[in-house]
């Protein structure tokens, strides 16, 4: 038998035909426009990762951004690359779910790669707040790499598509184009929207399969999870449970490692995340995946019961 993976990755098929030089053709005008619309913002920017509009939205602010400890590696590199310090905080419940980045006081950068959701924008940020999404393939929303920023703020993300596109002034004609500032080689390419496009079209089907997989995961183990980008269950060694369920045919995931304890990223510098060391030992995350049968999830359910139990 196949193994169950821990995500689905669609197959799509692109014809680049379609596209006058693969960088900035319609279908990126018009995933922004489609997006920035289902979130309920007025503005928004594509970009070639999540991890880039970090970087770009913390660029020379030379601040200390309070970070939780149990991260993607990913945004750590961001924030250190773009001039910032870390302090590590031990919050642990942010994972699958949006979270404030940064407060800069007249307004927030929420970091939102692990959740997508209508009317997102509206329900959590105010109108001058910066909020991004990820189109990497494991993400609620996913495509080959990507992502998008989005505001009420219209200077905001005009500077956005400028740095994005080399620091250089938006035209659909490129030698319309004019140079602003020493930009970044960050936009969304064609391929990438185009892709990212194709999933949205059954997004809201594949929501209601990962309700439905939640909900049975909430049901037989006695969880509340919300999130609909990862299931994250305690078990007691979660190398050990992994193991154990890959010998079954499941694969299985850790999100993340406590990464106040890289020297990398905290230096000599010491860090009281205690809930966070805990985690990284004892928490794994459970299939997310929109293909998962009825009778999948219920030999999922009874595997991870048995190995809680000692039985496997």
């Amino acid at each position: 038998n196949a193994m169950i993976s821990l995500f689905n990755i669609n197959n799509h098929c692109v014809d680049t035909s379609n596209f006058s030089n693969l960088l900035h053709d319609q279908n990126v005008t018009d995933l922004e426009n489609t997006l920035k619309k289902y979130v309920g913002a007025k503005y928004a920017c594509s970009i070639s990762s999540a991890t880039n509009a970090i970087f770009l939205s913390l660029l020379e602010k030379r601040t200390t951004i309070n970070i939780p400890s149990i991260i993607p590696p990913v945004v750590l590199n961001a924030i250190h690359t773009s001039g910032n310090k870390i302090n590590f905080v031990d919050n642990v419940d942010w994972v699958g779910n949006s979270y404030v980045l940064h407060d800069f006081g007249d307004y927030k950068v929420v970091d939102s790669a692990q959740k997508l959701e209508k009317n997102q924008f509206k329900k959590e940020c105010n109108p001058q707040d910066l909020m991004f999404f990820s189109f990497y393939p494991t993400k609620p929303l996913g495509g080959s790499d990507g992502g998008l920023i989005v505001s009420d703020d219209p200077d905001k993300i005009e500077w956005f598509r400028q740095a994005v596109l080399n620091g250089m002034s938006y035209a659909s004609d490129n030698w319309d184009r004019s140079i602003i500032f020493p930009g970044y080689k960050m936009y969304l390419n064609s391929i990438q929207a185009e892709i990212v496009a194709k999933n949205f079209k059954v997004f809201e089907d594949k929501m209601e399969s990962l309700e439905r997989i939640a909900s049975a995961y909430n049901n037989q183990l006695g969880y509340n999870n919300t999130s609909r980008h990862l299931y994250r269950i305690k078990v007691s060694d979660n190398n050990r449970f992994i193991y154990k369920m890959k010998e079954q045919g499941i694969i299985c995931g850790k999100h993340y490692e406590a990464m106040h304890l890289h020297k990398v990223y905290a230096g000599d510098n010491y860090f009281d995340c205690p809930r966070s060391e805990q985690v990284e030992l004892t928490t794994v995350s459970l299939p997310m995946n929109e293909r998962l049968t009825d009778d999948q999830i219920e030999y999922i359910i009874s595997r991870v019961k048995k190995i809680n139990k000692g039985v496997l």
